[in-house]
Formats: C-alpha cells, sequence, structure tokens
C-alpha cells in the first residue's frame, strides 16, 4: 500500500491521486485502504516518515561506504540520479510544491525531511574542509543549501525536459566545485586536462532519495 503510494506521489504529486487510485493498483476495495489510514492525511504523514527513515538510512550506508567527504557528496549526488533515472521524483520536493495544501504534520515532517539533510550536508563539508578532502568559501551551512536546491532545480529540469544529462550537468559541478583541492593534489604543477578535473558522477545504484525547498 505505501509502495503504490509513494510512487503515486513521486510521478503525480500529493493532491494528484486517491484512495480510488490505490486500491485500484493493488485490486482491493477503498475501504480496505481506510482500514489502516482513516484519512488521507494519516497515509501522507506516513509515507514521510518512512522515506525519512529510508533516506537516513542511505545516508548512514554512504557514511560507511565512503573514503572521505568528496565520495560521500558524491554517494549523495547518486541518491537523487537514481530516482530520477526510475522515472521518478523526490517525494519530498514534490510534497514541498503543494505544501500550502498539506495538512500541519505534513508540512512540518517536509521541513524537517531538509533540514536533517541540510544538517548532515554541512557536516560532511566541514569534515571535508578541515580533513583536507574539499575545498570551498564561507558557511558550510549555506553551501549545503546550494546543494540540496540546485539538486532538487535539476530533477525538474531534467524531468520537464525529458533528459537525465541537465542533472548530470548540475552535478557534475557541484562536485567539481568542492573537489578542487584534490585536483590541485594529484597535480600541483599544471592544471588537469579537460573533462578530467573532477570525479564522475558514479551510476546511480542506490535506494530512493530526495529533497526540494520548502
Amino acid at each position: 500500500m505505501l509502495d503504490v503510494a509513494e510512487q503515486l506521489v513521486q510521478t503525480r504529486g500529493f493532491n494528484a491521486f486517491s484512495y480510488a487510485d490505490v486500491a485500484k493498483a493493488l485490486g482491493i476495495r477503498k475501504a480496505s485502504l481506510h482500514h489502516h489510514y482513516a484519512t488521507k492525511s494519516e497515509l501522507g504523514l506516513a509515507l514521510l516518515e518512512r522515506y525519512r527513515r529510508a533516506f537516513g538510512q542511505a545516508l548512514g550506508r554512504i557514511e560507511t561506504g565512503s573514503r572521505d567527504a568528496l565520495e560521500r557528496l558524491q554517494g549523495y549526488v547518486t541518491l537523487y540520479g537514481s530516482v530520477l533515472r526510475r522515472g521518478r521524483m523526490c517525494m519530498c520536493g514534490m510534497l514541498a510544491a503543494d505544501v500550502a495544501t498539506l495538512p500541519r504534520p505534513m508540512r512540518e515532517s517536509v521541513a524537517a525531511f531538509f533540514a536533517e539533510n541540510e544538517a548532515w550536508l554541512a557536516r560532511v563539508l566541514e569534515e571535508g574542509r578541515r580533513s583536507g578532502a574539499i575545498r570551498f568559501e564561507g558557511r558550510a551551512e549555506a553551501l549545503a543549501d546550494v546543494f540540496v536546491s540546485s539538486l532538487e532545480g535539476a530533477m525538474l529540469m531534467a524531468r520537464g525536459g525529458g533528459k537525465t544529462r541537465a542533472f548530470e550537468s548540475v552535478a557534475g559541478h557541484l562536485l567539481a566545485g568542492v573537489g578542487a583541492a584534490r585536483r590541485r593534489a594529484r597535480s600541483p604543477s599544471r592544471p588537469a586536462p579537460p573533462g578530467r578535473g573532477s570525479r564522475r558522477v558514479a551510476a546511480p545504484s542506490g535506494p530512493r532519495a530526495a529533497a526540494g525547498r520548502r
């Protein structure tokens, strides 16, 4: 039930599907859905709680499976790319588009999702700057906001244009910008050849992701 509802939110938006759509996809009666979630708002909140939990677990896997901050950022970008290539959008990004019509508990959960993502990114960025793995100017919190906003906007552009290259271009520029320190460390006497100055974004192969702006 939650899998089907999540897919509908990611492809249509929260206000563009009904219990009838979920019941039809599952081959059951709407009454069965109401037995589990009396209202659509309850269903939406359950979706958000599950999505945030899954995303947090994905970030944990990135932490344990990466050598440094740049690889963690690359893994974060891959989460978005994997969703886009499945023909979906970040669920919280889609919900953010409907935020004015969402019940308060859902609005608060969407806001919490973005706050959690920005906090994680800010920590990774600051740790990477201290270790020398990445380089950037200004506050880590501000750059974390840029990452989330840019990736969400890139997903919208890619979806609207029917191509993923727009997303890959934005993602590549974000990673190249903070990877400048590593490029200089590899070749201190001359600039890196074109196309080799930054790590390529890995092929998406991860759990669902998302982000968006409030």
